[in-house]
């Protein structure tokens, strides 16, 4: 399975940016996509996961009612959308695919990750 990240870039606090992750090769292994992001000097932490097979979700509290994980099946794409950005959001986010639903909010049940696209929120 291999993921790609697309959609970062730079939003003013209290604004929303929708970032994309697509799947090719043996997608249909997948069972959870998740969303990570790691900040300068901070380890990486779960944002969202969403199971691929029926879209039940799962978020980290610091983004809970403010983020909102989806999943298109027919195109292999899961994406991110951001409301209410805060500085503190900002970090370079990483897309995961886990073959199992096992702990979706733990990075070790992930086994494919994607490159990194960064989100940058300024105050």
């Amino acid at each position: 399975v291999q993921l790609q990240a697309f959609g970062g870039g730079l939003v003013q606090a209290g604004g929303s940016l929708r970032i994309s992750c697509t799947a090719s090769g043996r997608t249909l292994s997948i069972h959870n996509l998740g969303w990570f992001r790691q900040a300068p000097g901070k380890e990486r932490e779960f944002v969202a996961a969403i199971a691929w097979v029926d879209h039940g979700t799962s978020y980290a509290d610091s983004v809970q009612g403010r983020f909102t994980i989806s999943g298109d099946n027919a195109k292999n794409t899961g994406y991110l959308e951001m409301n209410s950005l805060k500085p503190e959001d900002t970090a370079y986010y990483y897309c995961a695919a886990a073959l199992s639903g096992v702990r979706p909010i733990q990075r070790s049940s992930y086994r494919y990750w994607g490159q990194g696209t960064l989100v940058t929120v300024s105050s």
